[in-house]
């Protein structure tokens, strides 16, 4: 079913016109993102730690850090942060989330735009929007923001077999309804099948890094009806819909959750860690 967090739907538009379009959707409702988003498991910061370098009193430039959900974590562990989020209202929610952590800013501003100050950074970090950022811009860039022997530090999130499998399966028709760019018979993928080769050759392309080592965590979250369509709200090809049907699709999984799952569904998560070192 077409709702991980990681990849923007299939449209007809220009793909660079797409993603700037999608990317600003989560703006529009900056509060509920806060409110429905998950965070990311603490051995993943464990891992940021000893592989990145995001230690106490480390530098890390964080790329589209959304409302903060690993800014504050990585604030709590002591790294000094500079947190670049493109949305206005994401920002604002972030600043506020990170109000008693003085080592730590947001500036709203695109990262293809925005100027490196001139100290480097120990690491950068980009948390579920590294996709979001120009291809053609975003690895250099990281690249240039970081000293010699600085990681690159890059989290990917996707919905996954396992969980209640039975409802993902059935959920599919609801998706197949009201949302034509559904390929038919789509379901998850199994962890062991999500290939995060793509990414290791794009940061191999540049030239810039060493090889990308990975870790990868898997997380079941359980959401009753209300919570889980909020957290369907939140992602952008759901927010693209028009409004019918965007209404009738969560309509259609709320009676779908309500009347066959007893209000209630488990979710499974992948979120997969790729860090490369500057040469």
């Amino acid at each position: 079913m077409p709702d991980n967090t990681d990849r923007p739907p299939r449209d007809d538009r220009p793909e660079e016109s797409r993603r700037a379009h999608l990317g600003g959707i989560f703006d529009e409702d900056a509060e509920l993102y806060d409110r429905a988003r998950p965070g990311y498991p603490p051995e993943l910061y464990d891992d940021l730690a000893e592989l990145a370098g995001a230690r106490p009193g480390s530098r890390v430039l964080e790329v589209g850090c959304g409302t903060g959900q690993a800014t504050v974590p990585l604030a709590g562990r002591g790294c000094r942060i500079t947190a670049v989020e493109a949305g206005a209202r994401m920002a604002a929610v972030a600043r506020r989330n990170l109000a008693g952590a003085a080592s730590a800013e947001v500036v709203t501003a695109r990262f293809e735009s925005w100027p490196l100050p001139q100290e480097p950074f120990d690491a950068v970090v980009s948390a579920t929007a590294f996709h979001w950022i120009d291809p053609a811009v975003r690895v250099a860039k990281a690249a240039d923001a970081l000293r010699p022997g600085g990681a690159l530090a890059v989290v990917r999130t996707q919905h996954v077999r396992g969980g209640t499998e039975e409802f993902f399966a059935e959920v599919q028709h609801c998706y197949e309804r009201f949302d034509p760019r559904t390929p038919p018979g789509l379901t998850p993928p199994a962890a062991a099948d999500v290939d995060g080769s793509d990414h290791a050759r794009e940061v191999a392309r540049s030239g810039r890094f060493g090889p990308t080592a990975f870790r990868r965590y898997e997380q079941d979250l359980t959401y009753t009806t209300s919570d889980y369509l909020e957290v369907l709200r939140t992602y952008s090809g759901h927010r693209d819909l028009p409004e019918a049907a965007r209404n009738g699709l969560l309509g259609c999984i709320a009676d779908l959750i309500e009347g066959r799952y007893d209000g209630r569904v488990t979710k499974r998560y992948l979120n997969e860690l790729g860090v490369s070192h500057r040469r």
